[in-house]
């Protein structure tokens, strides 16, 4: 599987190169800055990208702008970006194209190595892996007319859990409940924000992208 990576602190870059080198990944590129990055997007199409939101020349955002870019030119580009903090216009705005295959974790997380490979995995299949922290701050966020308010406690429980990259069974163990209770959440979730009729694992993905874009 082949990545690029977009970061500029040495350190943190050649040990990511390492670590999914020695995951069966293959490094394509690693760019230290934004237009780096994009060129390197754009001209290797890898199966998915690894990219800090902050990047050179200004360390403001060129990295996801890079990246939004890059899937414009290469639809469906997946891209797993990692921050330092929670960003949350960053995470609406990677997340407001609808193509799947987003992730948004925060740097601290690649220390652990096995939900980092899980999430760079997840991703390259056009899933989805949220950070939970930029999830618990995307709910704090309140409005009154939108899709995302016809859903009950427990079914925003469950939403969340699947913007985490969970299946239905790993639902149910996380919140002790049946895997006939997580299914009719979902079927629930799906009706509330009107997502039509089409295989589950891409209205799964859609649901996820409508929870934290609303």
């Amino acid at each position: 599987m082949r990545v690029v990576i977009g970061e500029d602190l040495v350190l943190l870059r050649e040990g990511m190169i390492r670590l999914l080198s020695a995951n069966d990944f293959e490094v394509v590129e690693a760019a230290d800055n934004g237009p780096s990055l994009l060129h390197a997007l754009v001209t290797h199409k890898p199966d998915v990208a690894v990219v800090d939101v902050r990047m050179p020349p200004t360390f403001t955002d060129e990295g996801l702008r890079a990246a939004i870019e890059a899937r414009e030119k290469v639809p469906g580009l997946p891209v797993l970006v990692l921050s330092q903090y929670v960003e949350q216009l960053y995470a609406r705005e990677l997340l407001s194209d609808r193509g799947g295959g987003v992730g948004y974790l925060l740097k601290d997380r690649v220390a652990d190595v096995s939900q980092f490979i899980d999430a760079v995995r997840r991703v390259a299949a056009g899933g989805t892996a949220m950070d939970p922290e930029v999830i618990s701050r995307l709910l704090d966020r309140r409005a009154t007319d939108e899709p995302i308010n016809r859903l009950t406690p427990r079914e925003r429980e469950v939403l969340g859990q699947m913007a985490e990259g969970r299946s239905n069974a790993a639902i149910a163990g996380r919140l002790f409940i049946t895997d006939k209770a997580v299914s009719k959440h979902t079927n629930n979730i799906f009706t509330k924000l009107d997502l039509e009729q089409s295989d589950d694992d891409n209205r799964r993905v859609l649901a996820v992208l409508a929870y934290l874009n609303g």
